[in-house]
């Protein structure tokens, strides 16, 4: 396995322990959200900002790499089609075009059922925690390591109130390394796109 791989691995598992520490674990009866965010700061009770207008979810959820159609995949500099991840996290790995070793990936999970808030009720157990918007739909950088100087960036966007996407760009090589968030603002703003195609 190469180091690549298992930096992925680590990033995939924190970002899946983030979503599902909001709901309890992917096994058995799941706690309320609003027990896992009783710690949540007051000014926030760990609500996230609301959804402005829910984005269909339908394909993204049956399939993962259907996020891009080729022409965005080429435009954004990914491989089309994507490959369906195969760990825990699901959702799908967009490899460059240019450098085999850089990707993005693209995943959702469901049993998170109030979408950025379950990301914003676990504010305080994050490493980073920076509030955005991607082309006007809530959106936050955050996970419980911090990755970004090695070029992970794990960014969550609310494309309804139940369903946050989170975006992981894994950068290796080039000139994206020291900045992988704003690939993952790029990623993210092409599947708001994608999507509002699809409604």
């Amino acid at each position: 396995m190469s180091h690549r791989t298992v930096q992925l691995a680590a990033a995939a598992v924190a970002a899946f322990g983030l979503l599902t520490a909001c709901s309890g674990g992917t096994g058995g009866t799941q706690e309320p959200p609003a027990t896992a965010g009783s710690s949540a700061p007051s000014d926030s009770g760990g609500s996230g900002p609301k959804v402005p207008s829910p984005l269909p979810t339908k394909d993204l959820l049956a399939d993962p790499c259907s996020v891009y159609n080729a022409a965005e995949a080429e435009k954004l500099g990914v491989r089309y089609p994507g490959e369906k991840s195969s760990g825990a996290t699901g959702g799908c790995v967009w490899k460059s075009a240019a450098i085999n070793t850089n990707y993005i990936n693209i995943g959702a999970l469901p049993q998170n059922k109030n979408g950025i808030s379950d990301i914003y009720a676990q504010k305080d157990k994050q490493a980073y925690f920076t509030p955005t918007s991607v082309d006007g739909y809530p959106a936050v950088f955050a996970d419980t390591m911090d990755s970004r100087p090695s070029g992970s960036c794990s960014l969550w966007v609310g494309v309804t109130d139940q369903l946050a996407v989170s975006v992981i760009p894994n950068i290796s090589i080039g000139e994206a390394k020291k900045d992988p968030c704003s690939l993952a603002q790029k990623a993210a703003t092409a599947m708001i796109g994608h999507l509002k195609g699809a409604s």
